[in-house]
Formats: C-alpha cells, structure tokens, sequence
C-alpha cells in the first residue's frame, strides 16, 4: 500500500527549524573551541622546542612560552588547559 504525501503530512513530520540564535550560539561555541585548542596547539609547539639539542632553541622555546601565556586572555585558560592536558602539553595555566 503506497502512502500519499500531502503537504499537511509532510509538515507535520518535519522538526521544527532552529532559530537564527540558537545557530548563532553554536558558532560562538565552535569559535571559543577552536581558539582555546589553538592556543594549545601554539603551547605544545613551545615545549617542542625545549627537546631541541641547541641551547639557544631551548631558549626560544621558553621566550615563546612566556610571550604566549601573557598573551592570552583569562577567560580562555580553563579550556587551554583541558586541551593541554589531551595533548600532553606540560604546562599547565593558572586561572
């Protein structure tokens, strides 16, 4: 037995459209993620550095980090530090 489609129907098991906000807050989300995940990835490059032969790398590598961690904004560290820790990133932030 075919079952007809009609518009009423068709409606009816549609879910209902997600408003402009709640799409607007997704995109904030995704946007605090990938900047909290990219200051990490920013970190761990840092502590790369320090497994380098070259004293004068190894104190790059350390310039670097300083510069970062006073770079970054406060609100952000909780979330670098949840990516630090899935990287196995050594440096861990103060809040």
């Amino acid at each position: 037995m075919r079952k007809i489609f009609t518009k009423k129907n068709i409606v009816e098991q549609c879910p209902p459209v997600q408003s402009k906000t709640d799409g607007n807050d997704l995109k904030k989300r995704l946007r605090q993620w990938q900047h909290s995940r990219s200051w990490a990835r920013l970190i761990c490059e840092a502590e790369k550095m320090w497994s380098l032969e070259s004293r004068e790398l190894k104190r790059l590598g350390a310039i670097e980090l300083i510069q970062l961690q006073n770079e970054m904004p406060f609100n952000v560290r909780r979330r670098v530090n949840v990516w630090l820790v899935r990287y196995s990133g050594a440096t861990r932030l103060e809040d």
